[in-house]
């Protein structure tokens, strides 16, 4: 069997309507000689239907790439573009899903009242907010979970109710930032099969930063981050494992 081709970084971004375009990025932190360079000008684009593995060692900068396409963080130089969302997801909830290696939930709130939260915020009634959530913990086989509170949970019914907050507004594009960073192996497989699963109920692009071959090799594409800059591309023709 050959090998996956590799094309330069960057090349999908000309591709038509991506939902986020990078061109020329880079992100700093602090200044003289105190400057860390966080990410370096990487150019990248994410398509419609985008499954993507974003790879690299600790510090590499795949994190902060994943922040600066969600909008929640600030380029230093270069420009990001969200063409087809509609424009940048700050100030629109629900465009952009993001999935944080912890699942910082509400521990006063039960899951579906964590989960209706963005929905809340997006300044929908109660009643919309709640009907979206407990549809997301369902999609995410979890509603019988709906009144646990955070600390009845286990790390993965926890990393799932994250998901289901995430995905509750039905976003086009999924970022999740080393979602299965802190669960044991089994568990994370569950929880990348639930990510996969429901980004193609939704019909949502899904960029997944992590660490773990494992992980990545169920993703049908490839980044490969590096002291900060996107290195290579691989594309693969399958996702080589099956999910249950």
């Amino acid at each position: 069997m050959s090998a996956p081709a590799r094309r330069p970084a960057g090349q999908d971004a000309t591709l038509p309507n991506p939902l986020v375009v990078c061109q020329a990025v880079s992100r700093d932190y602090g200044e003289g000689t105190a400057r860390v360079a966080a990410v370096r000008q990487v150019s990248c684009g994410v398509r419609p239907g985008a499954r993507i593995a974003v790879t690299g060692r600790s510090g590499s900068g795949k994190s902060t790439l994943l922040h600066l396409m969600a909008g929640l963080d600030t380029p230093t130089a270069g420009t990001i573009n969200w063409p087809g969302l509609g424009g940048a997801p700050h100030g629109r909830p629900g465009s952009v899903g993001v999935v944080f290696q912890g699942p910082s939930l509400l521990p006063e709130l039960t899951a579906l009242e964590n989960t209706a939260l963005p929905r809340l915020f997006g300044g929908h009634s109660p009643g919309c907010a709640a009907s979206r959530a407990a549809e997301a913990l369902r999609r995410l086989g979890i509603e019988d979970l709906s009144d646990a509170l955070p600390d009845q949970l286990s790390s993965g019914q926890a990393q799932r109710v994250a998901i289901a907050r995430a995905l509750a507004s039905r976003p086009r594009l999924i970022l999740a930032d080393e979602p299965t960073g802190r669960l044991d192996a089994a568990t994370g497989a569950q929880v990348i099969t639930a990510l996969l699963d429901v980004a193609d109920e939704i019909d949502a692009g899904l960029v997944v930063a992590t660490h773990d071959p494992a992980v990545a090799v169920r993703l049908t594409e490839s980044w490969q981050m590096n002291d900060g800059r996107l290195a290579v591309t691989t594309h693969r023709a399958n996702q080589p494992e099956e999910r249950s």
